[in-house]
């Protein structure tokens, strides 16, 4: 019987094997996925997801990024981060060096889905095989989440994601977030040549058709073809709980608010350190409280930019009001960014 076999095989379920290899658990990391994974994002990595990365060992290539900016037809307001770069990756060259790792350290990625979960007081069976613990990092609609009865119906206005590339050296070294009166749009450089654009917004269209009402961003891609975009949502996604017995959740498998503020990955990270600590420890249960801790700051800052974005009036002066207070737009760029 394995100490514990995490469904999953994104950057959260990756970093879990390597935090349960860490601890001298016996892990299986299950993902039906082929090869190197990509998924729309936004390609940002803040501080405090590159420090938990750099503690793993894990270095992806990318381009530096120095703060975050915001940016209208009018405005733009800006704030450098003050515990260290941050850096855009490619999803699929955090993947692969995640993955690397985690082959380097002799972790059985097994590629089959968990289809069947149940558990007693001493065990979990996954698809029949049995584990001590299960970690489920399956992502935003997991299925793990779905057979646990956990999944809670969301309500309000359902936001979706696109994201593509285009092939040109990046204009700036910090993530510019553009502002429009439907959508955001933000800009990553993951490369010297190479440029990330992802949209969000609860309307309708297509990744050009939402870029259409950005004209200063437009017309900066004028002389550009966008490349593979892909899609992802709705973003608002509930859980009841994060531990289930000896079934703990992870990373968007637990709850996600939106991508609004770019932290998935960083959180997603620390909860795993977090589960695969309470695990290893023998204290499942204390993972509720470790989660709650680590992502309440991200979700209070994610709900509230959300909610007064929503009405046209604040979201016509957010860029604004964030360049006449820039201590406060710093000061909430650094509540994000910094380390868990």
């Amino acid at each position: 019987m394995r100490d514990l076999i995490i469904a999953g095989g994104g950057p959260v379920g990756l970093a879990a094997g390597l935090y349960a290899a860490r601890a001298g658990l016996d892990v299986e990391i299950r993902e039906p996925r082929d090869g190197t994974i990509d998924k729309a994002c936004g390609e940002g990595l803040m501080p405090g997801a590159l420090s938990l990365l750099t503690d793993l060992g894990v270095d992806p290539p990318g381009h530096l990024l120095r703060g975050i900016r915001y940016v209208d037809d009018t405005h733009e307001a800006g704030a450098l981060f003050r515990h260290g770069p941050g850096r855009g990756v490619r999803r699929t060259a955090l993947h692969g060096s995640l993955r690397h790792a985690v082959d380097m350290a002799g972790i059985p990625v097994t590629p089959r889905p968990v289809r069947a979960v149940t558990q007693d007081t001493r065990r979990v069976l996954v698809d029949g095989d049995p584990a001590a613990y299960v970690l489920a990092a399956d992502g935003l609609h997991s299925p793990v989440r779905r057979l646990l009865g956990l999944d809670v119906s969301t309500r309000g206005e359902r936001r979706f994601g696109q994201r593509a590339h285009i092939a040109t050296a990046p204009w700036s070294d910090c993530v510019e977030v553009h502002w429009s009166s439907g959508a955001e749009a933000y800009v990553t450089p993951v490369a010297d040549d190479l440029i990330g654009i992802a949209v969000l917004s609860s309307r309708t269209g297509s990744l050009t058709e939402h870029l259409a009402g950005l004209p200063s961003l437009r017309a900066r891609l004028a002389d550009h073809t966008l490349v593979g975009t892909r899609g992802a949502g709705p973003l608002r996604q509930r859980s009841r709980r994060r531990v289930a017995g000896r079934v703990l959740l992870a990373g968007d498998a637990a709850g996600y608010v939106d991508a609004l503020t770019g932290e998935g990955v960083a959180s997603g990270l620390a909860q795993a350190r977090a589960a695969v600590a309470a695990i290893a420890t023998g204290h499942p249960d204390s993972y509720e409280r470790g989660w709650r801790r680590l992502t309440w700051r991200h979700d209070l800052l994610t709900q509230a930019l959300l909610s007064s974005t929503r009405h046209p009036a604040p979201r016509r002066h957010l860029v604004r009001a964030a360049a006449a207070l820039p201590w406060a737009f710093d000061a909430a760029v650094n509540q994000l960014a910094r380390p868990a």
